[in-house]
């Protein structure tokens, strides 16, 4: 059998099962036979976090808002007890409690009481994740109308939250400008940082560029786990005054070099053995990211590494970010999921070689990419 047969007999196969559960029969036997029964079940279960998946976020983020967990973190409450410090009427805190038990997000104890459940607990755990939470109603409010959005028929508000996406001469936005995306990636970043800096061991490395740097918290997370690493950081001028303030706090200044520009069209700055991409690649489409790469490039030595670090499509375990990260670039105006094939033809096509995939601890929060010059 030759392959265009193997194909064709593949797709005559996936579409005989497109018929199969498409049909109301199909699901009444499965549904009705004990050994299909779960399975069934199961398929009903993904159905419906697909239609109130939306209502999951808002409760979600209430509970956020309203501080929920930190007041369940103190011990079990009965609902009378926090509805007073909710600020909310004592039905509107039961219906509330009900929901985040359902989801795990908080837990029904003893005594008509509640305490954190395992997702709620963990939540706690992560401010950085508590910060994007924080951070969505901008997007849901962009996807009111997904339709319009795709068709861009409408104009999505996040692209003003993040202006350099936008702006013309991006290198001269204002420091205000920059304030509310710059913060909410310095309180993002630990838990993108961390997880690359967990699986690569930047400690073999001279001296570190991290380009698109935000505030320099990568740089101090980086700094910490290798004590002699020298520090250089790239970043519109407006954003890298807020790195070098930072770092300054931080005790880094001996280490660390500030440079501001356009990181499209400004020359990088040489020296380092090792330039960080975190969070950058997947903000640009195709044409403006094989620039950047080619700009890193030559700012490399030869045999000089890249560390690209950002969630990537098509990875085992992390399937749902290709919803997310797709609708969150169309609505910020620019950028796009890419695998890691993709990305591997970017770098070969800049000038770089030997890209390797690392095995991330936590691929739905990041994936980890390493590249030669």
């Amino acid at each position: 059998m030759t392959q265009a047969e193997r194909l064709s007999l593949r797709e005559k196969l996936r579409r005989w099962r497109d018929g199969l559960f498409a049909s109301p029969r199909f699901r009444e036997f499965t549904l009705a036979n004990p050994l299909t029964r779960a399975y069934a079940r199961r398929r009903a279960r993904a159905m419906l976090d697909l239609c109130a998946g939306f209502v999951y976020s808002q409760v979600l983020l209430a509970c956020v808002r309203l501080k929920l967990f930190e007041a369940l973190r103190e011990g079990p409450r009965t609902a009378e007890e926090l509805a007073p410090r909710l600020a909310l009427s004592l039905e509107a805190t039961r219906r509330l409690l009900g929901a985040a038990a359902s989801l795990s997000l908080a837990q029904r104890r003893e005594a008509g009481r509640y305490g954190l459940g395992d997702l709620g607990a963990a939540l706690l755990g992560s401010p950085e994740a508590l910060a994007l939470i924080d951070h969505q109603p901008m997007l849901y409010a962009d996807l009111s109308d997904p339709v319009a959005l795709l068709r861009g028929e409408s104009q999505a508000a996040l692209a003003d939250y993040w202006p350099y996406s936008a702006a013309a001469r991006p290198q001269g936005l204002s420091a205000e400008a920059v304030a509310p995306y710059s913060a909410l990636m310095a309180a993002s970043q630990p838990l993108w940082g961390g997880e690359a800096l967990a699986v690569y061991d930047i400690a073999r490395h001279r001296r570190l560029l991290d380009v698109g740097g935000g505030e320099g918290v990568f740089l101090a997370l980086a700094a910490a786990r290798a004590p002699e690493l020298q520090l250089m950081l790239f970043d519109l001028p407006a954003v890298a005054a807020r790195a070098k303030a930072r770092l300054g706090a931080a005790g880094l200044s001996a280490r660390a070099q500030i440079f501001g520009g356009n990181f499209l069209e400004d020359a990088l700055p040489e020296g380092a053995d090792v330039v960080s991409l975190v969070r950058i690649v997947h903000d640009h489409d195709d044409a403006s990211a094989l620039r950047l790469l080619k700009n890193v490039r030559r700012a490399l030595p030869a045999g000089g590494t890249l560390l690209i670090v950002e969630a990537l499509s098509g990875q085992k375990g992390a399937e749902p970010i290709d919803a997310y990260y797709a609708f969150y670039t169309l609505a910020m105006g620019r950028g796009e999921p890419r695998r890691f094939d993709d990305i591997a033809a970017l770098l070969e096509a800049a000038g770089f070689s030997k890209a390797k995939l690392l095995h991330a601890r936590l691929p739905t929060a990041t994936s980890v990419i390493v590249a030669t010059a």
